[in-house]
């Protein structure tokens, strides 16, 4: 493992580019950046708010889902995200033109709620995309959230699953008939039979959404954001004691891999054969880069 970039005010939603480098959100400095292969980063968009996870759409522009914002913690002279405060704006999802840097707030709400803390985003190979609504602690009320779905021009957003409470990281299998997200505070991995773009079919669990349990952490394990890799592996970022969960797609017990950061929150693949992992580290706003024994997925944009 070797570091690409250290300083970062708490990395989240990497994107690994052909060219080699990574674009990434800085949640606590409200802004996307771009960390190139040398390591000097450089600020592509400042957002405001609090940009968390991120995907290349069909149009070529970066859609970042924005929690809105978060109260700051010192954490050992690090920057850490605490509570959002009770004034904090509602959470958005924004679509970012690499080139210019200009960018537009593309969904705030759905026809029955706002949203409170949108986490992570996933393009279907319909062009559309689901994301995670990870709800928001507001002092002692906790607002729980959703998963959605919703069309890159703005014209239509679904509120699939509802209430959901601590969904963060979202993925699809590589034949696309299965959609995984990580519950974070259970720190369980759950999984949601797709019946077509935006549509949920029968699943085989006992939940009353169709879904089921693919596998669970272990104690002191949370999780977070994920990615899959091109063999059905559901790789998941784990803050609280630090380490990546490669959970198999037919269920059981993830394999462990440590990291050297406890607040390990997300991970995406790129090079050229797509087996070199950029896995963000928040506490130490670092990107660390190592080689994974299993190629990424192709991602569909």
């Amino acid at each position: 493992m070797e570091t690409l970039v250290t300083g970062l005010a708490f990395a989240e939603g990497p994107i690994a580019l052909d060219d080699g480098s990574v674009l990434v959100c800085e949640t606590l400095g409200g802004r996307l950046s771009r960390v190139a292969a040398d390591g000097a980063v450089s600020v592509i968009a400042d957002l405001g708010g609090g940009p968390n996870g991120a995907a290349i759409g069909p149009d070529g522009r970066c859609y970042v889902c924005n929690n809105g914002g978060f109260d700051e913690v010192d954490v050992n002279g690090m920057r850490m995200p605490s509570e959002a405060p009770l004034d904090t704006p509602p959470g958005s999802i924004q679509a970012v033109d690499l080139e210019t840097g200009a960018f537009e707030t593309l969904y705030s709400h759905c026809e029955k709620t706002p949203f409170w803390g949108p986490n992570d985003i996933v393009f279907d190979d319909a062009g559309g995309f689901w994301f995670t609504d990870f709800g928001r602690d507001r002092g002692r009320v906790r607002t729980r959230g959703s998963i959605y779905y919703a069309q890159v021009d703005g014209s239509s957003i679904t509120e699939v699953v509802t209430p959901v409470d601590g969904a963060n990281g979202i993925g699809i299998s590589p034949d696309g008939k299965t959609l995984y997200v990580a519950m974070t505070y259970e720190a369980h991995l759950r999984a949601f039979a797709l019946a077509g773009p935006g549509q949920l079919a029968k699943g085989k669990g006992g939940h009353d959404d169709g879904s089921w349990l693919v596998g669970r952490a272990g104690t002191g394990d949370f999780l977070d954001s994920l990615a899959v890799d091109g063999a059905g592996n559901i790789c998941v970022a784990s803050p609280g004691n630090g380490a990546m969960m490669v959970f198999p797609p037919e269920g059981g017990q993830p394999k462990r891999i440590p990291m050297p950061d406890p607040r390990t929150t997300n991970i995406c693949f790129g090079g050229p054969d797509l087996q070199t992992a950029y896995i963000t580290l928040g506490l130490t706003g670092s990107i660390a880069k190592m080689r994974w024994e299993v190629a990424g997925l192709k991602l569909h944009y």
